[in-house]
């Protein structure tokens, strides 16, 4: 039976719509993404809420609305609001942090249109009913952010986010949902000492290192994740032509420890050099290097590129 490569939403469909917002994950849901993803951070009073930052500045009206409750570094951080707050904040196209100036210009620019901060329970419990009434088993895929912040700060949030999990029924290993993290002894605690049997996804830092890790770390990854997600470069290498090479020894590396590969992010604009159009850059990356999974800003032109997969890649 052949399995095709999945097509992650990175922070929904927000190469349309205001990231992680409810219309986002919406519009991505509509354009047949096969996972959605959740940043996950905490708030003041316990809560759980979606978004990317730990701070609310680049994304958020919050120093308009709560002037003065920066802290000592100029931000407003999420932990100091409860949700009730949070709720009251318009959610914009990301800015360049500091600047005020949008990071994708072409992106949405309505500054009229309402947009608010969805917390994680709203957000499963969204996809689910969908799910119930398309007949779809769209899954998810929530980040444990920054957890030694959070835990300096009193909260446990792999354990908060792997109680919410299991609270909406999610707690077997084919539940379709991975959770990912870039600390490798957070995510190695989630399996060995809070137990789960969801998938596990190994973030790989882009400045850990300009190429994928070396076979014996792979091995490491495996003893606890399933996944392995760098950012595409590390798998990509140009030359001084303009062309590219692949890794394949390292996706095969990979493959042989048991690990997907599901690198992160493909943005129509933000291209490297060697690819001249999305579709061409992750073409290459499923048809050439065989991922798994792509982390994508625009769901819809994966789920395209996808559709175009040759009979002899389809993996049995």
């Amino acid at each position: 039976m052949s399995t095709e490569p999945l097509v992650i939403a990175h922070r929904g469909a927000c190469g349309y719509l205001p990231e992680h917002t409810r219309e986002a994950k919406m519009l991505a849901y509509g354009q047949n993404a096969d996972f959605l993803e959740q940043d996950v951070v905490a708030t003041r009073d316990g809560r759980l809420v979606v978004l990317h930052d730990l701070f609310l500045d680049d994304v958020t009206d919050v120093s308009v609305r709560f002037p003065g409750r920066h802290r000592g570094d100029g931000r407003h951080y999420v932990i100091d609001f409860d949700l009730e707050e949070l709720l009251q904040l318009r959610v914009v196209e990301r800015r360049r942090p500091g600047e005020g100036e949008l990071m994708f210009p072409e992106r949405f620019r309505d500054e009229d249109v309402t947009f608010r901060i969805t917390t994680l329970d709203e957000e499963i419990r969204l996809i689910r009913e969908l799910n119930r009434i398309t007949g779809r088993r769209v899954g998810i895929y929530p980040e444990i952010k920054h957890p030694d912040f959070h835990r300096e700060h009193g909260v446990d949030l792999a354990a908060r986010l792997l109680e919410a999990l299991e609270a909406h029924g999610y707690r077997a290993a084919d539940d379709p949902v991975f959770v990912q993290c870039f600390d490798p002894v957070e995510l190695r605690r989630c399996r060995e000492e809070l137990g789960t049997r969801l998938k596990l996804a190994q973030l790989v830092d882009v400045e850990a290192g300009a190429r994928l890790s070396a076979a014996a770390s792979l091995a490491r990854i495996a003893e606890y994740a399933d996944v392995v997600a760098p950012h595409y470069s590390q798998l990509a290498v140009a030359d001084e032509s303009g062309g590219v090479s692949f890794d394949v020894a390292a996706a095969r590396e990979a493959a042989a420890a048991g690990l997907s590969l599901h690198p992160y992010t493909f943005r129509r604009d933000q291209l490297p050099p060697y690819a001249a159009t999305l579709e061409e850059l992750i073409e290459s990356f499923l048809f050439q290097l065989g991922v798994g999974g792509v982390f994508c800003d625009q769901p819809d032109i994966a789920v395209e590129v996808r559709s175009r997969r040759p009979a002899t890649h389809a993996r049995e």
